[in-house]
């Protein structure tokens, strides 16, 4: 059963897992993605742990900032940035329902927020796919990103 909770520091052995090159050049690392949280002069990222049978096996990061507005501008949406499940737990549906919990997670915690929206680089096909096939949209804005051409994608809530 997956679940989805705020990260907490006892979360982090559990989400501190080695991602693959392929992996890294399209998402950062829960590490990295927490100093970059840190780092911030607001409060507006929500770090996510995903579990699997009560075990942290992914996670993600809940963004209100400004970055969003990058992809829409839609005030009240929320970006959804550095998903990643543990390489162990890959292929078994985890990333599938994550994404599918996250909805009702944003409804549950973020009551003002009425939209997700999330970047995917084109190159990353499987990712593009899940985000498909999990409720989020393509249609047609594209973007520069650190790896290159990205789709937007985003979810109406």
């Amino acid at each position: 059963m997956i679940q989805l909770k705020f990260f907490e520091q006892k979360d982090f052995p559990g989400v501190n897992y080695t991602l693959d090159e392929n992996q890294l050049q399209y998402t950062a690392t829960a590490e990295q993605a927490l100093k970059k949280i840190e780092e911030r002069e607001d409060t507006l990222a929500f770090p996510i742990t995903i579990l699997t049978d009560e075990h942290p096996c992914g996670f993600f990061v809940l963004d209100f900032g400004d970055d969003k507005l990058e992809l829409t501008n839609n005030k009240q949406a929320m970006l959804l940035r550095s998903f990643s499940v543990n390489p162990e737990f890959q292929g078994k549906g985890i990333g599938k329902e994550a994404m599918i919990k996250v909805e009702e997670f944003v409804r549950e915690n973020f009551k003002d927020c009425d939209e997700i929206v999330l970047a995917v680089d084109h190159g990353n096909i499987s990712a593009f796919q899940l985000y498909g096939n999990t409720g989020y949209h393509y249609e047609g804005k594209t973007r520069i990103g650190r790896s290159g051409p990205q789709y937007i994608m985003h979810k109406k809530l």
